[in-house]
């Protein structure tokens, strides 16, 4: 066994506890999946404090750290921190058999970690808005027979009948495509940035009775092409009020009322909560 294999080893002991989930799946994959497979060959560039520098070698140990790593620094685009990921995926709780929409999966890295966890019977959607990272998420992906790269805009159009959709750009609300994208039970997990200074990840859960709203920790991400701009008309909410949401809503369902924290067009977001049992 290497270096490298035994700091990835520790690295997976590292994220599964900081995923908080009973699933000793979680360390397996992150002891499985190579992180240096995705990021090109080394050595990498990681990004700490206000920049960036190289690792000293191409030792993968340098990266089975909680680092970002570097994938296009003009559009400032990294590997995401692996902890914040891990809390996401231990969040989230991909199951074996479920379907996930993976937005914003760059060069794969967290998509692979995705298609793991969801075998046997799982599989992936992953969108990555930028070319010329979508068609090296391909070639990373090819083993994993469960992935299916899309190299274009997730916002544009419907998205496939997903139980998880997994968001790595900031929206300033999810469109509605991707809530009726949602089967009953399903989960969306995405970076709410509704105000410059505001980035919130949330946690929605499909609901008989609607979409339950779940902020739950900061995160802060890239923009998300289309989604990342309010109109005039919109309804921007404080950090305080962000905080108070309980519940998301389609304006066609349901006009929002005095409960609403912000209002985004089609997507408005309430201080009411939504029991499980269907009841309001």
């Amino acid at each position: 066994m290497t270096g490298s294999d035994d700091a990835r080893k520790f690295y997976a002991k590292l994220m599964a506890a900081h995923a908080r989930s009973a699933d000793p799946r979680i360390e397996e994959v992150f002891a499985s999946v190579p992180r240096e497979a995705f990021l090109g060959p080394g050595p990498w560039t990681v990004f700490a404090g206000d920049g960036g520098f190289k690792t000293p070698t191409a030792d993968p140990s340098y990266i089975y750290q909680n680092v970002l790593v570097v994938l296009d620094a003009d559009k400032g685009i990294n590997n995401g921190e692996p902890v914040l990921h891990a809390m996401w995926i231990g969040k989230v709780e991909p199951k074996p058999g479920e379907a996930v929409t993976h937005i914003g999966a760059g060069t794969g890295y967290y998509t692979a970690l995705l298609a793991r966890l969801v075998e046997p019977g799982g599989s992936v959607t992953a969108f990555e808005i930028e070319a010329d990272l979508a068609a090296q998420a391909k070639v990373n992906l090819a083993a994993y027979g469960n992935v299916e790269v899309v190299p274009g805009d997730a916002v544009a159009g419907p998205l496939p009948p997903s139980d998880i959709i997994y968001v790595n750009a900031g929206v300033i609300a999810p469109p509605a495509t991707w809530l009726r994208a949602l089967k009953p039970g399903g989960r969306l997990i995405f970076p709410w940035r509704p105000a410059e200074r505001i980035g919130l990840a949330v946690l929605v859960t499909r609901m008989q009775a609607g979409f339950v709203c779940q902020p739950f920790m900061g995160s802060w991400f890239i923009p998300c092409v289309g989604a990342s701009l309010a109109g005039p008309e919109a309804k921007v909410p404080t950090r305080e009020r962000a905080l108070r949401t309980r519940s998301i809503w389609l304006s066609e369902d349901k006009a929002p009322d005095r409960t609403a924290t912000a209002v985004f067009g089609e997507v408005w977001f309430s201080s009411r909560a939504i029991r499980g049992d269907g009841r309001r």
